[in-house]
Order: structure tokens, then C-alpha cells, then sequence
């Protein structure tokens, strides 16, 4: 148990410093900005062919749509370092950084379903990656609504 403890500190102090070098490896607020919706763009575009598969306009290839999932869940954990101070702009609303506990949350529980989402896709079950697809999706949605600019 004292072990854990132990690696569980080590963990989150590597992260905290982790985060804080890829805040800093920004030289300008635009390089973040450009940086964000870059990545979210990739997400979208896998999260895109997910969705034409689960909506019945595309075939169901398990492998593609085991490809995409793991697109998803890779780089839903990447955007969130180019949200720092001073990287405000974009697409986001200032409530991205009024209220980051929120945003921190909403965050996190997308990520949390895409790795759910990836998780269906790699057993090949179609009704199960349907309803974490959904849940992905309302995830994705929810922050939207909350936090980007229409």
C-alpha cells in the first residue's frame, strides 16, 4: 500500500511537470491555438467515420472502426495542455479558463469515454461500441455547448 502511494505520487508529479513543459513549448497563444484545434479536428475526422458506420450510412469493418476508435482515444488526451493562461482565442469560450474546474471535468470525462469507446471497438461488439459511441458523443457535445464559441 505505502508502495502505491509512492507511485502514485511519482506519477502525478511527472504528469504536473509534464504539463507544464507542454504549456511552455508554445512560443505564441496562436501556436496553442492552432495546435488544439488541430488535434480536435484528427478527433473529429476518426470520431466522423465512427459515426457513419454506427448510423448505418457506412459498412461496418471492424478493423477501420477499431483503427478510429484508438485515433479517438489517443488524441482526446492531447488538446488539453494547449488550454493554459494566456493561449486564450479561438474557438473557446472564456469560461475555459473563468471556470477550469468545470472545464477540467468536462475534459476528463470525454477522455474517459473515449477510452470507453475504444474499449468497444477493439472487442468488434457493434451494439456495445453504439452506446459508448453515444456516450462519446453527448461527452463531446456537452463541453461544446459549455465551452465553444457557436
Amino acid at each position: 500500500m505505502k508502495l502505491q502511494k509512492i507511485i502514485l505520487a511519482s506519477t502525478a508529479t511527472v504528469l504536473m511537470i509534464s504539463a507544464g513543459l507542454a504549456i511552455a513549448q508554445f512560443q505564441k497563444p496562436e501556436d496553442a491555438i492552432k495546435y488544439r484545434q488541430s488535434v480536435l479536428t484528427v478527433m473529429g475526422n476518426s470520431f466522423g467515420k465512427i459515426s457513419a458506420v454506427v448510423k448505418g450510412e457506412a459498412p461496418y469493418n471492424k478493423d477501420e472502426v477499431a483503427k478510429n476508435a484508438a485515433i479517438v482515444a489517443m488524441m482526446s488526451t492531447l488538446p488539453w495542455q494547449a488550454f493554459g493562461p494566456g493561449t486564450e482565442g479561438g474557438k473557446a469560450q472564456p469560461d475555459i479558463w473563468s471556470d477550469n474546474a468545470k472545464f477540467k471535468a468536462a475534459s476528463e470525462k470525454m477522455q474517459l469515454a473515449a477510452v470507453d469507446l475504444n474499449k468497444a471497438a477493439q472487442s468488434g461488439d457493434l451494439e456495445s461500441i453504439k452506446k459508448a459511441f453515444a456516450a462519446t458523443g453527448a461527452s463531446c457535445k456537452n463541453c461544446h455547448d459549455d465551452f465553444k464559441k457557436k
